[in-house]
């Protein structure tokens, strides 16, 4: 298994593989109100159990939940971070294409990788 650089990998840039759209909606579904609240719980659920006093287990318990959910948080943050840069990365090397080719005083194939890649038939 080599670790590369999304922006690196071959292959077809348009279709996601399964690991990139769980990402995408793990990041969708973190960033939701749902979220939110289970986050509020879970740190509710730990003051409760230290102001109860509850045995040790509960507090280590729930002290693990919240380490585990801010370990996946570290992690998809960093998924997602990667993702947007290969996204700027690959907007600019359109851009620059587009530029060399308009200075050259020719239309051809990077405008239309530029059109692409802005989503210019979105707007």
């Amino acid at each position: 298994m080599a670790f590369r650089h999304p922006a690196e990998k071959s292959g077809d840039r348009g279709r996601a593989g399964l690991f990139e759209r769980l990402a995408e909606l793990a990041s969708n579904f973190t960033s939701s109100a749902a979220f939110s609240l289970l986050c509020v719980a879970l740190v509710a659920g730990l003051v409760v159990v230290h102001v109860l006093g509850l045995a040790y287990e509960w507090q280590h318990l729930a002290g693990d939940a919240i380490s585990a959910v801010a370990l996946l948080l570290l992690a998809l943050l960093k998924n997602s971070e990667q993702r947007a840069e290969h996204a700027i990365q690959r907007k600019l090397d359109a851009i620059a294409a587009a530029l060399l080719e308009q200075q050259e005083g020719k239309r051809g194939e990077a405008h239309e990788d530029l059109k692409s890649a802005i989503r210019m038939e979105e707007l």
